[in-house]
């Protein structure tokens, strides 16, 4: 069977110990999925995959406001992201939840009928733009802002993750393609998906950072604590490029307006001259156009499997980050 990764070979998740299998352990009781590949492909990295898994249980999951809202939150940043992966997974879940026709509805490309649906989709696609959001209300009240603010917030650096690192199938041969297939996987996970989470829980996975370091959209929750864990852990592997590359990153992240780069390369700087500042910035801006003369410019006998989900994490974060300093705090419509 072909392997979904791309650019490394994760350890048999069998084979995990430590905090690796302890995030297995919870994957598999509260996101209802057995060592999913979006999770697998970080192991090599446990302090990453650790960051990630707590910022998504605690938010999406876990986290204030419905299910169903904030996977469509979800389902719109992995549109706008252009990861058709995460789209079809956002659209299992959906029929997870009970929502059937509109998971069909959505995996149509139909707008949902329900207005506010419709809202909260928008809303999710117009996060990765900086700043994009505007001055206009949040599409949900303002008490459930930290659940589908760390949603959107994950799903910025899940949807790069998995178009950097692996295929686009989320079910062998794209049988999630077929309704039947989706619907019987979304009820498979039914159970666990409407089962009531205890927030706070995956914070005992992480190193924690010091309560200050957590954003104030998250007001104290658990969410703040895991989104500023996985800050720690990402932005680590700026460490894996020089001050003259770290700075071209952070410097075309700040210029960023969110659109999707054209095909022209010239954009990015060039593989034989700073391949590493090349990586992080096509995780960034375009994850999807990453190819293998990409990786092998970059990837010396030195660089392991860890070191590569760590820059590739760098350029994922590097984006998120730019996305959550623009994000405004307008005042709740209920």
């Amino acid at each position: 069977m072909p392997t979904p990764f791309r650019y490394t070979e994760p350890l048999p998740p069998k084979a995990a110990t430590g905090r690796v299998a302890e995030v297995y352990a919870q994957l598999s009781r509260d996101f209802g999925i057995d060592e999913p590949v979006t999770f697998v492909v970080l192991s090599s990295a446990p302090e990453i995959l650790a960051a990630v898994w707590a910022l998504m249980r605690e938010s999406l999951i876990a986290g204030p406001g419905s299910r169903t809202g904030k996977e469509l939150a979800a389902l719109g940043v992995s549109l706008a992201n252009r990861c058709p992966f995460c789209v079809d997974a956002h659209t299992v879940l959906l029929h997870a939840t009970g929502d059937h026709a509109l998971a069909e509805r959505l995996a149509r490309g139909e707008r949902p009928e329900n207005e506010q649906h419709a809202r909260v989709l928008e809303w999710g696609k117009l996060t990765r733009v900086p700043g994009g959001l505007g001055p206009e209300p949040y599409p949900f009240p303002r008490e459930h802002a930290p659940g589908y603010l760390g949603t959107a917030l994950a799903f910025h650096f899940i949807n790069r993750i998995v178009s950097a690192l692996l295929t686009e199938n989320l079910l062998p041969g794209n049988a999630q393609r077929f309704r039947v297939v989706r619907s019987l996987a979304g009820r498979t996970l039914s159970r666990t998906v409407r089962r009531p989470a205890v927030p706070g829980e995956a914070l005992a996975l992480l190193d924690l950072p010091d309560p200050g370091e957590a954003p104030r959209w998250a007001d104290g929750t658990p969410v703040g604590l895991a989104y500023a864990a996985l800050i720690r852990a990402a932005m680590a592997g700026s460490g894996l490029l020089d001050a003259e590359e770290q700075a071209l990153v952070e410097e075309t992240l700040w210029d960023w307006d969110g659109s999707h780069p054209p095909l022209d390369p010239s954009g990015f700087p060039d593989r034989r001259e700073h391949p590493g500042a090349r990586l992080a910035l096509l995780a960034a801006l375009a994850p999807y156009r990453i190819t293998d003369e990409d990786v092998a410019a970059w990837r010396r006998p030195e660089h392991t499997d860890h070191c590569l989900v760590h820059l590739v994490s760098y350029g994922a974060f590097a984006a998120v980050d730019r996305i959550e300093t623009a994000f405004n705090r307008p005042t709740a419509r209920t």
